[in-house]
């Protein structure tokens, strides 16, 4: 039986016979070299990210303190920044007053705080049972003036605070930093009200 040797590549092809001298046979022409397989490319990192820039923190304000901190509520972003010893601690989203009753930009200071109490619009002059009149329950308030502006948690205007202005002008804030407000900050801290409608505060 006749053995095929295997094709080397320019080896003249031979069929081995046993007993008999090798036979040469017509050469098989060469393939072709396969392709070599593609390497697929490896992911490129994108040329550039995009990070979100948070907003830069205010200049604080230039005002006197006794008690290392200071306020700036800004009608501009709706946020208050406070600072403690010359450095931003905590912003907080708010909502100030309304067209109606806006809040009159100053310099305030700070005095008493109440854990919870109820404010109501005859305080400054308006019945609690006409149409614009108001009986409210609130936590967290400190006072930053004796006609009736209060910092205080607000959790009914949440979803403005941040956005618009809603109170009847006080700051409204969030029952956490109303908290963070009445557990943190001394009396007689200055909060700098800028940027509003209304009157500029006459600091009693």
């Amino acid at each position: 039986m006749a053995l095929a040797l295997p094709g080397v590549a320019n080896a003249v092809p031979v069929t081995v016979i046993p007993g008999l001298p090798p036979v040469e046979i017509p050469a098989v022409p060469g393939l072709p070299t396969p392709p070599a397989p593609s390497t697929p490319e490896a992911p490129q990192p994108p040329s550039s990210t995009t990070t979100e820039e948070k907003p830069a923190d205010p200049a604080i304000p230039n005002v006197k303190t006794e008690t290392g901190y200071i306020a700036l509520a800004d009608d501009n972003t709706h946020t208050i920044t406070w600072w403690h010893n010359g450095e931003v601690v905590k912003k907080m989203p708010i909502s100030m007053g309304s067209d109606k009753n806006p809040t009159p930009h100053g310099v305030y200071y700070t005095k008493e705080k109440y854990r919870d109490m109820y404010m109501d619009s005859s305080t400054y002059g308006v019945p609690v049972d006409s149409a614009e009149g108001y009986r409210t329950y609130v936590e967290y308030a400190t006072r930053m003036s004796w006609d009736g502006i209060f910092i205080h948690a607000a959790p009914w205007s949440v979803n403005q605070q941040g956005r618009s202005n809603v109170s009847h002008g006080c700051i409204n804030v969030t029952t956490e930093y109303g908290k963070w407000v009445y557990d943190n900050v001394p009396r007689n801290t200055p909060i700098v009200v800028r940027n509003t409608i209304g009157p500029k505060y006459q600091n009693t």
